[in-house]
């Protein structure tokens, strides 16, 4: 089933095919490592997460790459104020980074390129721009690439830039949407600044030209897709394409990829707004990773999300479903033989959840056949009516939702405890809720040994003890659940 993906190029759906028949190579945006990442990146990180999931589904071999930029404007400012050289302020940022990303169960690309450990790939790229007359010096020896040169640009954010000032030049990084003028490839260097000594002056890159150089460099001069939050779309993309296809004439992406913003309760997220959340913000307050990467993804990526607590409440109660279903999937005992109608259930829910991926990453549609097979399959097994075949069949279809969603399988406990750890360090333990700081007392021994101690009290018909250890258990966010398959607990 090939994959058909919006691409912001052509302006239509089209179908995501290898330019060699052989593997996808793909370069996606990462983090300017500056600070924590907040929820509107990751919802960006999680939808990559979800297409190349979705990809090896369909047995499709991938190369993908994603950069991690470690010097900028923004990094460089914030380093200065702390008083430290970036390479002793970034680390901290870029571990949290993944960190966060094991969290949400975001899949490592194939290849993870800094921005630092490639400046001579992109000093050899301004030294090509300047050759084809896309590049120029300034009086303080920085570089800018020369707008004019490139005839094509805005054909990817559709912008009608026929007007823009001749020789206008930016220097910052990030600048306003409407501003088309030369912008920066080089920065000369500056008293206090981070630079490096190269054959175009000392000083440091400017943040397009690293994604160009570092892309082009481990995916060659063309490649299959480019993935990135639609705020990267202009000017950092448009850049991109200019810089590159200015030297090698040839398109540097046949497919685009954009994710839009997400909402917080209605509103744009800010800390203004006071709706500025980090995943670590979230994890403190008690949500689940697992909630967390639903919520996400749960809108089709190409569609704007509004981000709630309400939604982080559904999200919960939809995995906890789900989980409760694997569970008495797994630990059911049936009997041999097969039910032809969940056979067919499974069997169509997998060709709907499978559809629904390939028809643009439909996320909403896939999860719907998913949950329906689970009511069904559930009524089955009220009825007597679910047999050894049809745990087969319900499981392998389970899976591969799992493959993408990543929800079903318990990782919550980790994170969550890796967060309260984090929150004492930085000073933070007061942003920890309450009922996460008794449920965080407990380990899963201490509680397995409460639940043996009940089972032994209810078997000698000490019940007010019995209850008492429930009431304990309840109290610190642990819910037990009596069934005739025994005693099954989870953290709430």
């Amino acid at each position: 089933m090939p994959m058909r993906l919006f691409n912001t190029l052509s302006g239509q759906i089209d179908s995501l095919v290898p330019m060699d028949k052989k593997e996808l190579r793909m370069y996606a945006c990462g983090p300017t490592v500056y600070d924590y990442g907040h929820i509107g990146n990751f919802r960006t990180f999680l939808a990559i997460d979800v297409l190349r999931r979705s990809l090896r589904l369909m047995e499709m071999p991938i190369r993908h790459v994603m950069n991690i930029t470690d010097v900028d404007d923004k990094i460089i400012r914030n380093a200065s104020a702390a008083g430290v050289p970036i390479g002793e302020y970034t680390p901290k940022y870029v571990d949290a980074f993944f960190e966060d990303l094991n969290a949400l169960g975001v899949e490592r690309p194939e290849i993870i390129a800094r921005a630092t450990e490639n400046i001579p790939r992109m000093v050899e790229l301004i030294q090509k721009l300047a050759e084809a007359g896309a590049a120029y010096q300034t009086d303080d020896g920085s570089w800018y690439f020369r707008l004019k040169s490139f005839r094509e640009y805005g054909k990817l954010s559709k912008k009608d830039l026929s007007g823009m000032e001749d020789g206008a030049r930016v220097d910052v990084d990030e600048y306003e949407k409407d501003s088309a003028r030369d912008f920066a490839l080089w920065k000369a260097a500056k008293p206090g600044e981070t630079s490096w000594e190269t054959a175009i002056g000392r000083g440091r890159p400017g943040w397009h030209i690293e994604c160009s150089a570092m892309s082009m460099k481990y995916l060659g001069d063309s490649f299959d897709l480019h993935a990135g939050g639609e705020d990267l779309m202009f000017p950092h993309h448009e850049n991109e394409i200019a810089q590159s296809e200015s030297v090698t004439h040839k398109p540097l992406a046949h497919h685009w990829m954009h994710v839009r913003f997400l909402l917080v309760d209605g509103r744009k997220m800010s800390k203004s707004e006071g709706n500025f959340y980090t995943l670590r913000d979230l994890l403190l307050k008690g949500y689940k990773a697992s909630a967390i990467r639903l919520a996400l993804i749960s809108v089709p990526y190409r569609h704007q999300l509004n981000f709630t607590f309400d939604g982080l409440v559904d999200a919960t109660a939809a995995i906890d479903r789900l989980r409760t279903f694997h569970d008495r999937l797994v630990k059911g005992a049936f009997p041999a033989g097969e039910n032809p109608e969940v056979q067919a259930a499974a069997s169509k829910a997998h060709v709907d959840y499978l559809a629904a991926l390939a028809n643009d990453l439909n996320t909403a549609e896939a999860r719907a056949p998913i949950f329906e097979l689970v009511r069904l399959s559930n009524t089955a097994m009220d009825q007597g009516k679910f047999f050894q075949t049809d745990r087969e069949a319900v499981a392998a279809v389970l899976a591969a939702f799992d493959a993408v969603f990543v929800v079903i399988e318990d990782r919550d406990t980790e994170p969550t405890r890796r967060a309260v750890e984090w929150a004492e360090q930085e000073g933070r333990i007061a942003d920890v809720a309450p009922e996460l700081l008794a449920q965080q007392s407990l380990t899963d021994e201490a509680i397995n040994a409460l639940i043996a101690e009940r089972d032994a009290a209810k078997k000698r018909r000490d019940f007010a003890r019995a209850d008492q250890i429930r009431k304990e258990l309840t109290e610190k966010g642990i819910i037990i659940e009596d069934s005739k398959d025994g005693v099954r607990w989870k953290r709430k």
